[in-house]
Parts: C-alpha cells; sequence; structure tokens
C-alpha cells in the first residue's frame, strides 16, 4: 500500500502551473519536523508536493509560505533527462487531500474552527476559510467573473506528459 500523511507547514509560496489542455497543477514543499533520536533535537525534513486540478487552485489561492497543512497521499518516483544530459531522479508526494490547518499568524484559529468535508458536494468545491478573520465561521466566496490567475505572473506550459495517469 502506498500512502502518506504528512502534517507541517509550507516552506514557500506553492507554484501554480497549467497544462496545454487546461488542467491546473499546484508544486509546493511541506517542512515537517521529526525528532532526531541521538540528541533529542527536532530536525526538518522538507518533502515536495504536488495537487492536481481545482484542488491545486485552492492551494495557490489560499496557502502562502508557513500555512499549516495535512497533505494524504502517495509518493510517486520520476526521472528525466536534464538539459546537461544527466538522468535526474525525483520523488514527490502527490495528494490525494489537502486540508488547511491554519496559516503562520493565526494563533487562534484551530483545525476544528474549518472542516471543508461539511459544505464538500463535489470533490475540491468547497470554498476556502477567510484567515483575514479567524475568529469568524463566515466562509469566503469569490466572484464567478474574478480572474484566479491575475497574481501568480507568466503561465508556464505543461505537456500531457507531465499527469501523473
Amino acid at each position: 500500500m502506498n500512502k502518506v500523511i504528512l502534517i507541517g507547514r509550507l516552506a514557500r509560496d506553492p507554484e501554480l502551473r497549467t497544462t496545454p489542455s487546461g488542467i491546473s497543477m499546484a508544486r509546493f514543499t511541506v517542512a515537517v519536523s521529526r525528532p532526531n533520536t541521538s540528541n533529542a533535537q527536532q530536525q526538518t525534513d522538507f518533502i515536495g508536493c504536488i495537487a492536481w486540478r481545482r484542488q491545486a487552485e485552492n492551494i495557490a489561492k489560499y496557502c502562502r509560505k508557513g500555512s499549516q497543512v495535512a497533505v494524504d497521499g502517495r509518493i510517486q518516483t520520476g526521472s528525466y533527462d536534464g538539459n546537461d544530459g544527466q538522468r535526474r531522479y525525483t520523488t514527490d508526494i502527490v495528494a490525494d487531500n489537502v486540508t488547511f490547518l491554519g496559516s503562520r499568524n493565526s494563533s487562534t484559529s484551530s483545525p476544528a474552527d474549518f472542516n471543508p468535508m461539511d459544505t464538500m458536494d463535489t470533490p475540491y468545491s468547497s470554498p476556502m476559510p477567510n484567515y483575514d478573520m479567524p475568529d469568524s465561521p463566515t466562509m469566503e466566496t469569490t466572484d464567478v467573473g474574478e480572474d484566479p490567475f491575475k497574481d501568480f505572473g507568466e503561465e508556464i506550459a505543461l505537456s500531457d506528459d507531465d499527469l501523473p495517469f
């Protein structure tokens, strides 16, 4: 069984990309602490993750460096030839589900304040919490006419060969 569950904070802002066929993909890195058994100090692992479609769009829109997330997914390995002709190997976590647990600055919010499963009618379609007002139980919605990609700079095209299926 290939199953991974991580809880950590984003090490940098997520990168949103789109394939030529219009499928969204977000790459993000989760910093996860682990105890060091030799001297009882914690060490940090930086684990690369990938999310697809609506979930990728939500991660790019609502998460920033320092946001705490829980990632449920699977390990996927791959390889490619670099520009220098050398074979490169990759290991990523392909996220099946990402739960937003809070932001770096929210000390009063807790995971119990927001459960996306309560409002989810289809996978990845629930609105995300309003992190500007952590004490408020209201949900943020987006206008239909708003461009969700306006703040993410230049679009990078991916080929359908980049898809994991």
